[in-house]
Order: structure tokens, then C-alpha cells, then sequence
């Protein structure tokens, strides 16, 4: 059975209601990143930090996969499919893929902020001043921060090595070392990225210029034809 490793990013959430990063309004356009994604701010401000992540966490459990989501779930029927997201919503999971890794952590997970691998799940409530780890440490978001090392970012590279085929969605291939995993894929390996946007690649891709429900369904129905 061949992998199908698929890269994705802000774009195949924001249908679904979720910020992007880079929105022009939203959730985001309030913040300044250095107040409440790095470390500096979460040891200045807490409370703050943490209110940022828990109204993310409200805007994710009012939110549902879209049916970009929902396709790359029909690839399972006919490939193996390894999904890398640089997401930190679990709208993947939702929709049914089986096979998810998280680069930048996941908002439904807190940890502790002394043992990075004491990992708990929290669903969709809020983690509030008070609230400690298995530890006895004051339990935060599960997310890498800037700044902070990205501890999935080996697994994945050892991923795109082993495809067979490679995809990109909705994301700008801007931020790194996510950007960077594209490297690692084989050279005689096809590549496709599906973004209405210009997306920097340094490889022979096949470019669909469409917005992920669209450009993610043109697609999967093209690879399970060919099989």
C-alpha cells in the first residue's frame, strides 16, 4: 500500500472557522504574538497566556471539520496516510484520520511547564491559574511556543522520507522547520500543494489553486480514481 504523507496548515481550518495566524481580523489580530505565544510572556503575564489559549479552545469546540477534513479521510480506504499538521486543532481526529501528528502541540493537552513530556488531556475546558499537572506544577497549554523546540519535527522528517506521495494544503511554507520537511521527501516522489495563494517551493510540484474543501476533494477524487 503506498504512504501518502500530507503537510497541512492554517488553511485547512480556517473554512471551518478556526483564526489563522496571519488573518487580517480574527482572534489573532488582537494579540501580538510576543505577549502570548512564547515562553517570556507565559512567565510575565500567565493569566493572559492562558485566557488567549482558552478562548482558542471555546472558538475549537464551537467549530467542525470541514470537508476538506473529511476527504483526507476517504484516502485511507486505498493508501497509508501519515498527516503532519502544523495545526494545533484536532479537527483531523474529528473527522476520522487515524494517523496525526501534531507539530506545534495540540490545544485539547496541557503539560506540565518543568517536564514537557507530562502530557494530560484537557478537551475543551479552560486551564485556569491553579490548575497543576501530575507534577504539582501549574499545568499550560500543550503548544510550542516561539522559540520553543519543535520535539515532533524529527518523526515527521522520518515520515516524508517514506512517501510515495506528498501533499501540501493550506499552508505558506513560510514557517520553519515545518517548511523545511518538504526537503526530505524523494525527489521521484509527486508533490502537490493545494493553495489559492503563490506558495514558495523549491521542487517540481503540481500546483491546485483552490481553497482546501475544494482543491483537497478535486484531489483525493483524482488519486482514488488512478488506483
Amino acid at each position: 500500500m503506498k504512504r501518502i504523507v500530507i503537510l497541512t496548515g492554517a488553511g485547512i481550518s480556517a473554512e471551518s472557522g478556526i483564526s489563522t495566524f496571519r488573518d487580517s481580523d480574527g482572534l489573532w489580530e488582537r494579540y501580538r504574538v510576543e505577549d502570548v505565544a512564547t515562553h517570556e510572556a507565559y512567565e510575565r503575564d500567565p493569566a493572559l497566556v492562558l485566557d488567549f489559549y482558552n478562548q482558542r479552545r471555546r472558538q475549537l469546540f464551537a467549530a467542525q471539520p470541514n470537508e476538506a477534513h473529511r476527504q483526507l479521510v476517504r484516502l485511507e480506504e486505498r493508501f497509508d496516510v501519515r498527516i503532519v499538521t502544523q495545526n494545533i486543532d484536532d479537527l483531523h481526529e474529528r473527522a476520522g484520520s487515524s494517523s496525526v501528528l501534531h507539530l506545534h502541540g495540540l490545544l485539547t493537552q496541557g503539560r506540565s511547564d518543568v517536564h514537557p513530556d507530562m502530557i494530560v488531556d484537557i478537551g475543551h475546558r479552560d486551564i485556569r491559574l491553579g490548575d497543576l499537572a501530575p507534577d504539582g506544577t501549574q499545568l499550560r497549554p500543550h503548544i510550542v511556543w516561539f522559540g520553543e523546540a519543535v520535539p515532533n519535527i524529527e518523526p515527521a522528517a522520518a515520515l516524508c522520507e517514506e512517501a510515495d506521495i506528498f501533499i501540501v494544503v493550506g499552508t505558506s511554507m513560510a514557517v520553519y522547520p515545518a517548511a523545511g520537511l518538504i526537503h526530505y521527501v524523494p525527489r521521484t516522489t509527486p508533490c502537490y500543494v493545494v493553495d489559492p495563494k503563490e506558495v514558495p517551493v523549491s521542487r517540481q510540484v503540481t500546483f491546485i489553486r483552490e481553497v482546501a474543501t475544494q482543491g483537497v476533494t478535486q484531489l483525493v477524487n483524482q488519486l482514488l480514481s488512478e488506483q
